[in-house]
């Protein structure tokens, strides 16, 4: 199972941002779009990742007025990625090492997708689900 695996199940459009896109500007297309993180794309390769936690952080820091700084200030960088052809446990163990629950996903310098913790974790399950009703099917039919 590769990260290959997901993308093909949940497409590969991946809404991203510029690195000078403002915080407020950011966390409004966060609350749209009912996500958690998005890719921040500076001369066409992932620079960063900004996320709920880079809001929470940088509000603390500065307050109100982190709301007009740029993205590219307060996102995380650089961006850990992965390969479309990562194992999709590879990922899960890189993402609980990291403490992170997004990853883009990046081949010869071009963004191919984005995936999250949930993304993977849901796959996971599906497949034990599956593997799991093939056992008892296999044990019926014994």
């Amino acid at each position: 199972m590769t990260i290959a695996a997901i993308l093909g199940g949940k497409g590969q459009d991946v809404i991203s941002i510029a690195g000078d896109t403002t915080v407020r500007d950011a966390v409004r297309l966060l609350a749209e779009k009912r996500i958690g993180a998005v890719p921040v794309i500076e001369g066409g390769v992932v620079a960063g990742i900004f996320s709920e936690r880079d809001v929470i952080h940088c509000l603390e820091r500065d307050g109100p007025a982190a709301l007009d700084t740029q993205v590219r200030m307060v996102m995380t960088a650089p961006a850990i990625t992965v390969t479309r052809d990562e194992p999709v446990m590879a990922a899960l163990s890189l993402m609980t090492q990291r403490r992170i629950r997004h990853l883009p996903v990046v081949e010869n310098g071009a963004m191919l997708g984005f995936v999250s913790i949930g993304d993977l974790v849901k796959y996971r399950i599906e497949r034990i689900e599956a593997e799991a009703n093939q056992m008892r099917a296999y044990i019926q039919t014994a």
